[in-house]
């Protein structure tokens, strides 16, 4: 990227790295899945192929399955999974109704929930949250890994009832199994897979096992990762030459520079399970390095790797998570009782070429009790009780953001219960939020902030094949500490970021109506949905330039989300040749500022050892930027015993409602396409070898939602293929 030139890298202590030799470990764990006992079952199909409307949803303290919730959720697993499964939590959902991804180069994406996305999304492993800090910084990536996931919920519309002020927008809980709570079916069970890439040069293996020791009481967890890319194929030039623009480059072409990631990750759990409960731990590693792609004219069309020039910038994340978590059952009055704790050492380190230009250091104590009841006056429901310490360090030239010690605790109850044929939901939460910064570098005080959020949703069945829901929501969040202390240069973003230490609650009003309908080959799911935003938190671009570098101020205005989505599956042909059906989906979002006027602000940017003051005036009202696009996607599906297949598009229409300062965005098509071919043995294994492809009309992509859509754009044609094994 280029920065302005008084902004010097400082070279830091580079962090702890791991340098594990997990490709070998992982090899050698497909000939042991081959020798796994006689099970009299065949695995593949225990797993793959149930149906994911009734899978529980670990989201929920009530424990439901996707079909008896009434908030929106979906839920990938099994096969559908498999198929999703990309670098990023956020590519891996992407294509889920209501559901996109932010894009910072293949390592980064965080998922967008019907327009909202950062700081508004919570993301969480088994129920807590991530520990990281990609709500920080667009270039910062999530630390879970989607390929060893056993199933990905996503929660649409506000889960701040179950999860607090971070949740919004949404949140995406990514269930791993790292410390068990049931004994295993069969002494042991697991999958491995190994896979390669022909647009990046990809090799990833994964293996992940459970085992029950032979007393019944002990049961064991192990899984591990190792990945590596290099740059990435694109269809043409990296760099988006703009109409008008006779002073461009043209840049790299045929592949994207510094768009390599290097990843591992594992864990190691074990539980001890009684016939009341369970009581386990799990220790986990997630480290990674990618390239981050932008601004790169070199005409290197050879891949991947460390070398990158001397001016290329790169990230190394390192992340050590230690997890505690037990369950009882049977507690007179109470059904059961959940607690979950959660201790997480995380650090981020920025390199310019070979020089370490920012270090963030983030550790979290998280803690989360849940009670559940059952039959109180008619009502099932559970209490719950969360309370996290987030400890932040920035250090370095280039730390936008100050040191800060935020303290959040939550109380909430969720209860429901059933009318006939109406279903009905209550919730109501409260938080307190706390956020103690380095005086020394902070342009404000330190804050704290009371978020109240309470919710009803209804479900009316009017027949066994068919209901309605209906929600309705008032949601609370409290400013984070970026949008508060931002004060400098945003490296990521290649802009001057300034927050609002005076920012106050943001609360959500949301009104949802929805239906769906199932027969024995049909599905049909459709909502609508409005949310009207008080005080709406947001990142305003000023129209100031410094060194061609922009400024942009975190402002409050209110704000409008409408939308809509509809998921449809249709098998709609089963025959000697094998089953076929037709998969549909679309969503529309809008957001807007609904304010009215203009707020005036003053900012000041250090430049060659200068304050230069600015003064800028805010519209608070107009499109805002970087929303998602609408989208419409069509798969054909086929399968029989042995084989299955797809083939897809998903149509990204135009952008071109956009805030002040940005630039609209064209439309695109990806065409995708696999193919599996299985073999299920006597003795309860199951093999599979696949291929998959993406954008197979090899066209030019440019998210709308990315910063850097003018400087990296998607991938194009690439072929995944390799092997799996279930046992």
């Amino acid at each position: 990227m280029a920065f302005p030139q008084s902004l010097r890298a400082v070279r830091r202590p580079t962090p702890r790295t791991l340098r594990t030799p997990l490709f070998l470990a992982l090899a050698m764990a497909l000939p042991v899945a081959a020798m796994a006992q006689d099970s009299g079952q065949d695995p593949r199909h225990d797993d793959k192929m149930k149906d994911l409307d009734r899978v529980v949803v670990n989201a929920s303290p009530l424990r439901r399955d996707a079909e008896d919730l009434i908030r929106p959720v979906e839920v990938l697993g099994g096969e559908a999974l498999d198929n999703a499964k990309a670098n990023s939590l956020g590519e891996t959902v992407g294509r889920l109704p209501g559901v996109q991804a932010s894009y910072f180069g293949p390592g980064v994406g965080r998922p967008i929930i019907r327009g909202l996305d950062g700081a508004r999304v919570q993301v969480l492993s088994d129920g807590l949250s991530a520990g990281d800090v990609s709500t920080v910084s667009v270039d910062h990536a999530v630390s879970i890994e989607p390929f060893l996931a056993d199933q990905i919920e996503v929660l649409k519309g506000p889960a701040t009832l179950l999860y607090g002020s971070g949740a919004i927008g949404g949140a995406v809980n990514v269930v791993e199994g790292r410390v068990p709570h049931a004994v295993t079916a069969e002494p042991i069970e697991g999958r491995a897979e190994v896979r390669f890439g022909t647009g990046n040069d990809e090799k990833t293996a994964m293996a992940r096992m459970d085992a029950t020791a032979a007393n019944g009481k002990l049961v064991f967890h192990i899984d591990g990762l190792h990945r590596e890319t290099g740059d990435y194929d694109i269809p043409g030039y990296a760099e988006h030459a703009h109409e008008g623009d006779e002073d461009h480059e043209p840049g790299a072409r045929g592949r994207l520079p510094n768009s390599f990631v290097r990843t591992d990750a594992g864990a190691f759990g074990m539980s001890y399970v009684g016939e009341r409960g369970h009581l386990g731990m799990a220790a986990s590693l997630f480290n990674t390095r990618y390239g981050i792609p932008g601004h790169a004219h070199a005409h290197d069309d050879h891949g991947g790797g460390e070398e990158h020039g001397e001016e290329g910038v790169s990230i190394r994340m390192d992340q050590r998570r230690t997890e505690l978590r037990g369950g009882l059952r049977g507690l007179g009055v109470f059904d059961s009782l959940r607690v979950k704790l959660s201790n997480t050492d995380y650090t981020h380190t920025e390199f310019e070429g070979d020089e370490v230009g920012t270090v963030f250091e983030n550790d979290t104590i998280e803690a989360r009790a849940e009670l559940v009841h059952q039959d109180w006056a008619g009502w099932d429901g559970a209490f719950g009780l969360q309370a996290s310490r987030r400890d932040f360090i920035a250090i370095g030239d280039e730390a936008f953001v100050p040191g800060s010690d935020s303290r959040d605790t939550g109380l909430f109850w969720i209860g429901e219960r059933e009318f006939g044929a109406v279903k009905l939901e209550l919730g109501a939460r409260y938080d307190r939020n706390t956020i103690d910064v380095n005086a020394a570098d902070a342009i404000g005080p330190s804050r704290s902030f009371d978020a109240t959020s309470v919710s009803a949703a209804l479900r009316w069945n009017l027949s066994d094949n068919f209901h309605l829901s209906f929600g309705l929501d008032r949601a609370q969040r409290s400013p984070t500490a970026e949008e508060l202390y931002s004060d400098g240069l945003h490296v990521a973003t290649s802009s001057f970021e300034f927050g609002n230490p005076n920012l106050d609650v943001e609360t959500a009003n949301r009104v949802e109506a929805g239906l769906h309908w199932h027969t024995d080959t049909l599905s049909l799911g459709a909502s609508i949905y409005y949310v009207g935003f008080n005080d709406y938190v947001y990142l305003a671009d000023t129209g100031v330039s410094e060194d061609d570098t922009p400024a942009r101020v975190w402002n409050q205005s209110d704000a409008r989300f409408t939308g809509a989505e509809f998921d449809l599956k249709w098998s709609f042909l089963e025959n000697a040749s094998g089953t076929w059906a037709l998969n549909a989906f679309g969503d529309i979002v809008r957001g807007r500022l609904t304010g009215s006027g203009t707020r005036s602000v003053a900012f000041s940017i250090e430049h060659e050892d200068h304050f230069h003051d600015y003064t800028a005036d805010i519209a608070l009202s107009g499109d805002l930027p970087r929303i998602a696009p609408a989208r419409l996607g069509a798969e054909l599906r086929w399968s029989n015993t042995n084989w299955r297949a797809g083939l897809g598009a998903v149509r990204y229409f135009d952008q071109d409602r956009v805030a002040e300062f940005e630039e609209s965005s064209d439309g695109y098509t990806l065409v995708n396409a696999d193919v599996a071919w299985h073999i299920d043995r006597a003795n309860g294994n199951a093999f599979e070898l696949f291929v998959n492809a993406n954008n197979l009309l090899d066209e030019e992509a440019r998210p709308h939602t990315s910063f850097l859509k003018d400087l990296a754009p998607l991938p194009g044609r690439n072929v995944s293929f390799g092997v799996r094994m279930f046992f």
